[in-house]
């Protein structure tokens, strides 16, 4: 299986607010960058669709190595999301999971991959990291206020 590694990295202007979402990818010796936004959003929603759509783009079964600076991305995908599924997708205080839709997206997403999730310090000069912000914030861009 291809070797990939992604770098992604949410914003948003506001909590909830005009927000961004960038990925990088590289495999071999190509890279890929891509970014998007939505308003009215959340940073929390921006880091899970850089993800999303980084895995998306894959055609076929890969081994990844995601880096997000995100904590919440990487506790939740590789802690918290067996105890959400197997409560019906409710947290352990029985309220409901905060962005259960993408959650379920990224889900079905990871299936088909071999995937290992890395935690960077954000705004650190991580060079991955560094740019997926940068292109988080041209989502924020692309969408205006």
């Amino acid at each position: 299986m291809q070797e990939v590694t992604i770098y992604s990295d949410g914003a948003c202007k506001g909590n909830p607010g005009p927000g961004g979402w960038g990925a990088v990818l590289v495999a071999g010796g190509n890279e890929k960058e891509l970014f998007g936004g939505e308003n009215p959003t959340t940073n929390n929603r921006m880091e899970l669709m850089a993800v999303i759509e980084a895995l998306r783009a894959l055609k076929r079964p890969c081994v990844v190595k995601v880096y997000t600076d995100s904590q919440y991305v990487q506790k939740g995908i590789s802690e918290w999301i067996r105890g959400w599924k197997a409560r019906g997708w409710l947290t352990a205080e029985k309220k409901p999971v905060k962005n259960a839709d993408l959650w379920q997206q990224l889900d079905e997403l990871v299936q088909p991959h071999e995937i290992s999730w890395h935690w960077v310090r954000g705004h650190n000069g991580h060079p991955g990291n560094e740019r997926a912000d940068a292109l988080a914030n041209r989502g924020v861009a692309s969408i205006g206020s």
